[in-house]
């Protein structure tokens, strides 16, 4: 008797045996995932000032003190200069954001002017240090550029909308954010990735928002009491599962995560049927105006 073949990699391959086909696949927690540029250029900064704190403990008590300023000056650019690419990537990341308060990656340039001008000033001149200052700071903002400058909303929306939307959204991920903090706990890397999953289909829903901030209100209650209720389940698991593995554990909660995924994935449908409405209504009473001028559109 012939077989259906199904797999890992087939358009079905995600489901469980036995599933309802009309229910949504399961997401992987790559899509929609881009290369971070939290990486090795980003963390080589931590690097570059070794030789120098090395060569500190070789000097004399004056120049050994300026060295430490300047290692001091250079790592907590390095750590700026991080906190700001990642900031920029949530930044690009959304379609409404706000700009960030503190301009991490200028200050950060500043800070690394500043440390090589430390450095310049232990065997060099002020001028020599200076020139150093001036080279750093400049290569620094060409190397990782500025911050965004300006908020970012959906065209044709006002700025309160868009201010909601974009503090909704921020809570939401700090929710997200507190999710994957508490499962790093379990040591599982098969839990870690069903909670990025479940992370990408609240996201979808994020980005639907963004698109038209008039849906905050229906989801609200997604964004909040259900993102809470998820991260204080996660906690509350990840603490019972370290202590003993527990298998039934692992199963309700899984079994949680199942069922918060199939709500947000069908009310971030709805959300889309509903703007799909609007914009067919919309179309409507245009041509309904058109018509009435005279204008046919065949």
């Amino acid at each position: 008797m012939a077989q259906r073949y199904g797999g890992a990699y087939s358009p079905d391959g995600g489901r469980k045996e036995g599933e309802d086909p009309k229910t949504p696949t399961r997401r992987s927690p790559l899509d929609g995932q881009r290369p971070t540029r939290v990486g090795a250029r980003v963390n080589l900064l931590f690097l570059a000032p070794l030789p120098l704190l090395i060569l500190a403990f070789f000097r004399d008590p004056g120049a050994m003190a300026l060295s430490l300023v300047g290692v001091a000056l250079l790592l907590a650019a390095a750590w700026l200069t991080r906190e700001g690419v990642a900031a920029h990537e949530a930044y690009d990341a959304r379609k409404v954001a706000r700009r960030p308060a503190f301009p991490r990656k200028i200050f950060g340039s500043l800070l690394t002017g500043a440390g090589l001008a430390a450095a310049g000033l232990v065997q060099g001149s002020g001028v020599e240090a200076a020139i150093y200052a001036i080279l750093g700071a400049g290569l620094h903002l060409f190397a990782f550029g500025l911050d965004p400058m300006t908020n970012k909303g959906a065209e044709g929306v006002d700025t309160f909308q868009t201010e909601r939307v974009a503090r909704a959204v921020s809570e939401a991920e700090v929710q997200l954010s507190a999710m994957s903090d508490a499962i790093l706990r379990a040591r599982d890397r098969a839990l870690e990735a069903r909670v990025e999953a479940f992370q990408s289909t609240a996201r979808d829903m994020f980005r639907v928002i963004e698109d038209d901030p008039r849906d905050l209100t229906s989801a609200r209650k997604f964004l909040s009491v259900y993102l809470r209720g998820a991260r204080d389940a996660t906690v509350k698991f990840t603490d019972i599962y370290t202590r003993g593995r527990d298998a039934k554990a692992r199963q309700d909660y899984e079994a949680l995560l199942d069922d918060l995924e199939r709500n947000f994935t069908a009310k971030t449908q709805a959300l889309l049927t509903d703007n799909r409405t609007d914009l067919e209504v919309e179309i409507e009473v245009l041509r309904d105006r058109l018509a009435r001028e005279g204008v046919r559109m065949d």
